[in-house]
């Protein structure tokens, strides 16, 4: 494992977040004093979201310690199976857009959970239901190329599955759609996902592997335990 991966912190939330309660600036002084290289500042964005701009701003008005590369990102789900993804238009100045898995993207827009455990004990097959999920995702890396996926397939466990029930021919479409794409995948310590095999692929495919905590407080900044775990002993 590179310990340059480590230093990277691809995915933090602050307080234009709604769910988030560190500022820009408490993150940064959090990624100085882990001493991290690289930080990533994301936050939640819908269509209707109108503070981009704003953001922007207060990025740019940041004091960043020397040695520090600040980043800028938004969050936005998958709404479909097509990949559309619920986030405004974007001005200049938004390095990755994350595309994230918040929901299960279905025919005519995202299910929420619940709702696809109900349609899988009513008779949704095992086998289709996957092969939506990874139609929807690399859809979304070849709508949106050059971007990132959070927390990949954490949706999975929230429907009742697993990364296990992927199977290597899906892992593979998705691995070698992230590396033709140039997504970034973020190995996330929030929701420990991506898991080893599909690490290995991405590996295999030549696909970017980057570190995320997905925090949403300062303490959280570049602090590692699952994301050690799984890339133990992987080159990547």
């Amino acid at each position: 494992m590179s310990q340059d991966l480590l230093r990277g912190d691809h995915h933090v939330h602050s307080t234009f977040s709604d769910d988030a309660v560190s500022t820009l600036e408490e993150n940064v002084a959090a990624a100085a004093e882990r001493g991290l290289t690289t930080l990533r500042l994301v936050d939640h964005v819908r269509r209707d979201t109108a503070w981009v701009p704003e953001y922007l701003a207060a990025v740019r008005g940041l004091r960043v310690p020397e040695g520090i590369t600040v980043l800028t990102g938004v969050e936005a789900k998958i709404l479909d199976v097509s990949g559309e993804l619920d986030i405004p238009v974007l001005p200049d100045g938004i390095d990755r857009i994350l595309i994230a898995d918040h929901q299960f993207p279905g025919d005519d827009g995202p299910l929420g959970p619940t709702a696809v455990r109900e349609r899988i004990t009513a008779g949704w097959a095992t086998d289709d239901v996957l092969d939506q999920l990874v139609t929807a995702l690399n859809a979304s890396m070849t709508r949106y190329p050059g971007n990132q996926l959070a927390h990949c397939f954490s949706i999975l466990p929230k429907v009742g599955l697993t990364q296990d029930d992927l199977g290597a021919e899906r892992i593979a479409s998705w691995a070698r759609t992230a590396a033709e794409t140039d997504t970034l995948v973020e190995v996330n310590e929030k929701w420990g996902c991506p898991g080893s095999a599909l690490l290995d692929a991405l590996r295999d495919a030549g696909a970017v592997v980057v570190a995320s905590t997905d925090s949403h407080e300062a303490s959280d900044v570049g602090r590692y335990d699952r994301v050690v775990a799984l890339l133990d002993g992987r080159s990547l």
